[in-house]
């Protein structure tokens, strides 16, 4: 089984959902703690917000595993993205710092290797090799990196995190319009807060791949969980909540896609 969902679209833009994942492998589930049984670290129903995607014509490429299995948005050597807090490839701890396994059930070296190039690397094939495909076919190719977070993670940034964090590697990994265009529409939708390359300014793929000289551009879009579901208990989401975010949404990746303007 495809350790990833794919559905290949008509206009020049790739949606990414590397976190988006909850499935475990068997047997995962018993070597991990309690708090981690739930996979709490989750982008969680993104699939549903983005709901509009084949409709618009996007590719949209999501993880079917759990991040705990292998970050997908970290690189294959797990260097560090980040001086402040966070997690790894192999993550050891959950966002808050609680451990991931039980103890005695940390995965050894060998274990690590073989979940890389069983998850990591078919999804970055994939990935590739669709931005590949589209750049031939359109002369440029769109990667919209979709993700969620709680809006309060006190280990991995301080206060209440704005809906909207668009992170671009500061400017190097997209062109500058199709930056402008991004945040210009976030930032004027009422009864939402937003920040460009604020404590998100990209991970791995975003930085990556982005290659505006080589005409391809990529972004990643990190919404607050509030904007869209209950932060609270068991993580459902919040349909009528949710609506006139997913309306903004299918504006912004059409746009996205279009020449981009001086």
């Amino acid at each position: 089984m495809p350790t990833y969902r794919f559905t290949q679209g008509r206009i020049p833009m790739l949606v990414s959902m590397p976190h988006a994942g909850t499935e475990l492998p068997a047997g995962f589930a018993e070597r991990l703690s309690e708090p981690a049984k739930g996979v709490p670290d989750t982008d969680w129903h993104l699939p549903e917000l983005y709901d509009f995607l084949e409709e618009i014509g996007c590719s949209v490429l999501v993880a079917r595993y759990s991040r705990l299995v292998v970050d997908l948005n970290r690189p294959p050597d797990d260097s560090p993205l980040y001086t402040t807090a966070t997690t790894g490839l192999i993550p050891a701890v959950l966002f808050d710092g609680t451990p991931v396994y039980r103890p005695g059930g940390e995965p050894g070296e060998v274990e690590k290797r073989e979940r890389i190039e069983r998850y990591w690397r078919p999804y970055h094939t994939k990935l590739e090799g669709e931005l590949a495909r589209l750049r031939e076919a359109h002369g440029t190719a769109v990667l919209f990196e979709a993700h969620s977070i709680r809006s309060e993670v006190p280990r991995l940034f301080p206060g209440r995190l704005p809906d909207f964090n668009i992170g671009t590697n500061d400017g190097d990994s997209v062109d500058p319009g199709l930056a402008k265009t991004a945040f210009g529409i976030l930032a004027k939708a009422k009864g939402y807060t937003s920040i460009l390359n604020g404590r998100f300014k990209g991970g791995y793929i975003t930085r990556h791949y982005g290659a505006p000289s080589q005409h391809v551009h990529a972004m990643q879009l990190e919404i607050a969980q509030r904007a869209y579901m209950s932060e609270t208990g068991a993580p459902q989401f919040a349909a009528q909540i949710a609506a006139p975010l997913s309306l903004l949404l299918e504006q912004i990746l059409p746009a996205l896609a279009l020449p981009a303007q001086p």
